[in-house]
């Protein structure tokens, strides 16, 4: 089993990569299909291999290998979605925590919700940080709000039901003990 879930997390790792390259380009932060493959990873996986999953992920793509959504490398940091990145690991531990013993997708959607809150309780301040303070650009609280949440939430929302509605059946199919 170990061995699976091992072959799991470098599974969810290059599907969260592949996530960044599925990307809807905006500014600051791109809408990508990363937070998707994050709550998958969390609910089927759990907390400890879905967060591995995108810890690797994230350090992927700080070595230097262009898994990012423009680009890697340890420069990366100084980018506004940084923030973002290093908040899907909490999020998919969170979500994998939420979910584990959950059966029904509306419980697994609320796990994806819980987790997504994580994520933008890392990622927004960061932003903010390295906007405001690192690139001297002077957005306003709401701007953040704005432009690093709120455009993003019914795409958000839409990978929540869709991981909701898969993973139950994609439990028992890749015979995750849950």
């Amino acid at each position: 089993m170990k061995l699976r879930m091992m072959i799991y997390t470098a599974v969810f790792a290059a599907l969260t990569a592949v996530g960044a390259f599925l990307r809807l380009p905006m500014w600051p932060v791109a809408i990508t299909l990363q937070f998707l493959f994050t709550a998958m990873a969390g609910v089927l996986l759990g907390p400890k291999y879905g967060a591995l999953s995108q810890a690797v992920y994230v350090a992927v793509g700080l070595v230097g290998i262009p898994v990012f959504t423009m680009g890697g490398g340890v420069g990366y940091v100084f980018q506004p979605s940084f923030g973002f990145l290093m908040g899907l690991i909490p999020a998919a531990a969170v979500i994998g925590c939420l979910s584990a013993k959950a059966k029904t997708a509306w419980r697994i959607g609320l796990a994806c919700l819980a987790g997504l809150g994580v994520l933008y309780l890392v990622g927004l301040p960061y932003m903010a940080l390295i906007l405001n303070v690192y690139m001297s650009r002077g957005m306003s609280a709401w701007d953040i709000l704005y432009k690093g949440m709120l455009l993003f939430l019914p795409g958000d929302m839409l990978k929540i039901v869709v991981t909701a509605v898969l993973c139950p059946t994609l439990r028992k199919r890749l015979l995750l003990a849950q």
